[in-house]
């Protein structure tokens, strides 16, 4: 899932660099949202861990 934001990162640097300054913009919002889903994920697991632990 980190790769898959990176994928969109790397694409909204591009098409902004291009001048396509609305779909840079969209882009970078998947970016954000699959950063964020990942992230929350890992802390899920992250607990789930620590929880089976005890």
């Amino acid at each position: 899932m980190l790769y898959l934001a990176l994928i969109f990162f790397m694409a909204a640097l591009a098409t902004g660099l291009l001048g396509f300054g609305g779909l840079a913009s969209a882009v970078a919002g998947l970016a954000q949202i699959a950063f964020f889903v990942c992230l929350l994920t890992s802390l899920i697991l992250f607990a789930m861990k620590i929880a089976n632990d005890r």
